[in-house]
């Protein structure tokens, strides 16, 4: 399955766009927002709450961080206006981050304002190492604003990702909040786990320290091993399903489960009919086909759901 899924990275961008479209309208809700309600509207009846994201990033002028600045004022209003159970997460390049980090703190800033005033939840997408420090800094800047309805990802395979987890947590104490995933950027052996069996280790350990320091731990994994690991840690922990929620409004007790949109939807629907809260990561926008073959590029892994979605859809409800 491996070497078939290394021929669909390699075939993708040579096929016609609307054989790409097909594969990805089952992991992009669209190429609008009108699409991305839809799509949570449909799947709300299951229970499932979502974090919703406009694809994009890295721009290339601060020009056009304008439209994702208006394209997220959007996507508030509409999540308030339909009572959608939504978060948004956004990635930091895309309001420039890499042009300008204060004009970034600033964009990010007025959004996360808004969306507090509005009970929603923003998460920042964590990108490739370059932005890496500066990206848990932004959060941490906003969040001495006196705004805490923001949270930074953070990815297993990092060899700093723990020591990050204890430094925010010394920062921010129990208001600490992650989103915690192996990661899709590969980085080199200097900074980062590069075997399979490495990166799920790492990443179990960086869900205990969080779990640990009790800090809120969306655990964003579609491993059987990583998933398993961590319920046994909220035994350890004492987290349960019916536990008092202490954290953001519209989230779980300290914890919750998150998968992309389109991949062990059973696996979703399992954990959410034992009471966990899962929440659905739902991507829209224009840029559905760059967002596919540049996620594929930067890790082939991907591209063995894609192939496992095509090949035996039984086995992999969206």
């Amino acid at each position: 399955m491996a070497l078939l899924g290394r021929l669909v990275v390699a075939a993708m961008p040579l096929a016609p766009k609307f054989i790409v479209r097909m594969v990805a309208s089952r992991y992009v809700a669209g190429s609008n927002l009108e699409d991305a309600v839809s799509t949570m509207n449909n799947l709300s009846s299951e229970g499932a709450c979502f974090t919703v994201d406009v694809l994009g990033e890295e721009i290339r002028s601060l020009e056009e961080a304008e439209f994702f600045l208006n394209e997220y004022s959007m996507l508030i209003d509409s999540i308030s206006k339909n009572n959608i159970d939504a978060h948004i997460s956004i990635k930091p390049t895309a309001f420039g981050l890499l042009i300008d980090p204060e004009t970034a703190f600033q964009n990010i800033l007025n959004i996360t304002r808004k969306a507090s005033e509005n009970d929603i939840f923003v998460r920042l997408d964590m990108e490739d190492s370059r932005v890496t420090d500066s990206t848990i800094e932004l959060m941490l800047k906003i969040r001495s604003e006196g705004i805490d309805n923001i949270g930074v990802v953070l990815q297993g395979r990092l060899l700093r990702t723990t020591s990050d987890i204890l430094e925010i947590c010394g920062i921010l104490g129990p208001k600490a909040d992650f989103r915690i995933c192996k990661g899709i950027y590969l980085e080199p052996g200097e900074i980062a786990h590069t075997g399979y069996k490495e990166i799920v280790e790492a990443t179990n350990q960086a869900i205990e320290s969080m779990m640990a320091s009790g800090a809120y731990t969306a655990i964003a994994s579609h491993d059987y091993p990583v998933i398993n690991h961590s319920l046994s840690l909220l035994e350890k922990y004492d987290l349960f399903p019916d536990s008092e929620n202490i954290s953001f409004p519209g989230k779980g007790p300290g914890y919750e489960f998150q998968f992309l949109l389109g991949v062990r939807g059973d696996l979703r629907r399992k954990l959410a009919k034992e009471g966990h809260l899962t929440r659905i990561y739902v991507p829209y926008g224009s840029q559905w086909y760059e967002y596919g073959i540049r996620r594929l590029n930067e890790n082939p892994e991907v591209a063995t759901h894609v192939l496992k979605a095509i090949l035996l859809p039984w086995t992999n409800r969206r």
